[in-house]
């Protein structure tokens, strides 16, 4: 007889997680133009052939992100490019584990309609949603809505109540809220109803949700804000945050910071995956993979790069001397964080604005790794282990072989190491994550 606790259950050892950050066009601004590369934000095949491969690879998600303007200085993979939700639809219908995440703003929609298109993506997919929250930034935006901007806190408390209401609004049914029972006639049970009744500072929402509970209870909500007032709204309604980090020290730095904010939210450090986005530029050896990445600079539009950067930064730095140092500038409304991660960078490093213009054009102020694979796998295994992450949101500079470099060369070497999975464990995005399915909050708040 063995005696009581001679035996425990161990976790599972801690993998990284992976995402795909899904551009048309390839994410370094002249990705397009490289050999072999295709591009196309509205090209299905093109879309269907990359999701494909990191199907194949294992990957946790894909990830498309989503902007509400354009113009003809844009990133080529933000010029045009589907709508997100239409597209992860159809992409839906070719894969059947990876997850599905798409960008929907707070600011620039309506609750009800954002918790309904993803309800209706995680049925499609059996449970592979993932929708990730944004305030929008860009204060040009507005003029497509005949409306004014808010400033960067108040578009945060906008957003706390409008996630809130998606969430309320996903538990409009129970589980087995439609037994569809022809014996008794009875289609669905009226018990398993919650009106939500909503009546808010910027919302009143009275559902229910014309849509059954969606089948991973909640899609997965993912975040990107850094800010003091992001970090704080993460912490208390994100599963994923997706950040740009440029060092592995301020990657330390916000783990620490946002997984430290928890606990006042009654939630444990493994409830939220921090993956930073990093663009890898991989060659057979170091050498080629920097003439690779130079060849890719030697390409730079800087009519594209400057607006990219003056994006980030939140003010026009084209009168500015390209080759003078970053100018003091006031504090952004915009992309708070971001911002301030630039301006880091050009005063530790001491760039020019056209340098850093350069470094936007490539990875838009995210990690660039360059190097063999088994180089980058080595700088993902430092950030993995040493505190600075639980995965990567991955940016190819261009498409298709960009991935296929990452696909073919990292992984593997991941996986060897133990770090990576060798294959899906389950069928929804929570299981690949390890995240558990929330109960129905009005369930929990009865006390039923």
């Amino acid at each position: 007889m063995f005696s009581e606790g001679r035996f425990r259950v161990t976790a599972p050892p801690r993998q990284i997680h992976l995402g795909l950050f899904l551009q048309g066009a390839g994410h370094h601004v002249a990705g397009w133009r490289y050999p072999g590369a295709e591009s196309g934000g509205e090209n299905l095949g093109h879309l269907q052939r990359i999701v494909a491969t990191a199907e194949r690879a294992k990957f946790d998600m894909i990830f498309l992100a989503d902007g509400l303007t354009s113009g003809a200085d844009a990133h080529p993979s933000m010029i045009a490019r589907f709508e997100p939700l239409s597209a992860l639809a159809a992409l839906a219908m070719t894969t059947s584990r990876i997850g599905l995440a798409a960008t929907a703003s707070t600011t620039y929609g309506e609750p009800f309609h954002t918790a309904r298109v993803f309800a209706t993506l995680d049925h499609l997919s059996q449970g592979r949603a993932a929708w990730n929250a944004v305030t929008t930034s860009y204060a040009r935006t507005a003029a497509n809505f005949g409306t004014s901007h808010p400033p960067h806190d108040e578009r945060y408390a906008i957003a706390e109540e409008f996630i809130d209401v998606v969430k309320g609004l996903w538990d409009s049914w129970d589980d087995g809220a439609f037994p569809r029972d022809k014996a008794s006639g009875a289609f669905v049970d009226p018990t398993k109803l919650h009106v939500l009744d909503h009546k808010g500072k910027y919302f009143t929402v009275k559902g229910p949700l014309n849509s059954s509970r969606p089948p991973q209870g909640h899609p997965i909500i993912v975040q990107a804000g850094s800010s003091d007032v992001g970090q704080q709204l993460a912490a208390r309604t994100a599963e994923v945050v997706f950040t740009a980090q440029q060092t592995l020290g301020t990657a330390q730095d916000f783990y620490r910071s946002l997984k430290g904010r928890l606990a006042a939210f009654g939630r444990r450090p493994e409830d939220l995956a921090i993956m930073p986005g990093f663009l890898p530029v991989i060659g057979g050896t170091e050498h080629e993979a920097r003439d690779k990445l130079a060849t890719l600079e030697g390409w730079t539009d800087f009519s594209r790069a400057l607006p990219l950067l003056s994006e980030r930064l939140g003010h026009d730095i084209s009168r500015y001397d390209l080759d003078g140092p970053l100018p003091e500038l006031p504090a952004s409304d915009q992309l708070q964080s971001r911002a301030k991660l630039l301006t880091d960078l050009a005063r530790r490093e001491g760039l020019t604005l056209r340098q850093l213009a350069q470094l936007v054009a490539t990875g838009r102020g995210h990690h660039i790794m360059c190097g063999t694979p088994e180089q980058i796998a080595a700088r993902m295994e430092e950030w993995f282990r040493e505190g600075g992450c639980d995965g990567f949101n991955v940016m190819p500079p261009y498409f298709p072989g960009g991935l296929d470099d990452f696909a073919n060369g990292v992984i593997p070497i991941l996986q060897k190491r133990g770090l990576y999975r060798n294959d899906y464990q389950g069928p929804t995005l929570r299981d690949h994550f390890g995240f558990a399915r929330p109960p129905n909050m009005h369930r929990s708040a009865s006390g039923a």
